[in-house]
């Protein structure tokens, strides 16, 4: 009895902490199982350009034309950036909107720009 409760609980402890920790597993998983994931980490302006990160308002190639030694865009941005826009299907400057207004709302701020929490003072 005291050894299935102890592989139990084991076992529970395993899927926690992979749960926990599923972010930092699964880059792994994605270079050595390329099907598993369909986001490859895009590091370069180049490499964004050709996945569609770039328009007229927000433009990436004017930092290729003018010789940006930065690597790119953050990754975890462009992440989310191109998950929007394959699971919504919106073009890169409506993906970017939404996302704004994602981090936004997580912050307590309304598209608009003001506060949703009651007590902040707006005017005086």
């Amino acid at each position: 009895m005291y050894f299935w409760l102890s592989v139990f609980a084991l076992s529970a402890l395993l899927v926690m902490l992979s749960f926990r920790y599923r972010a930092v597993l699964s880059n792994p998983m994605r270079s050595l199982f390329p099907r598993l994931g369909h986001y490859q980490p895009v590091s370069t302006f180049a490499e964004q350009v050709d996945a569609g990160m770039s328009s007229s308002t927000f433009d990436i190639e004017a930092n290729i034309r003018d010789g940006d030694s930065r690597a790119g865009l953050d990754d975890r941005g462009t992440q989310e950036v191109l998950d929007i826009m394959r699971r919504e299907r919106v073009n890169f400057d409506q993906a970017r909107l939404i996302r704004h207004n994602q981090i936004l709302a997580a912050n307590g701020i309304d598209p608009s720009g003001m506060p949703l929490d009651a007590k902040a003072v707006t005017r005086l």
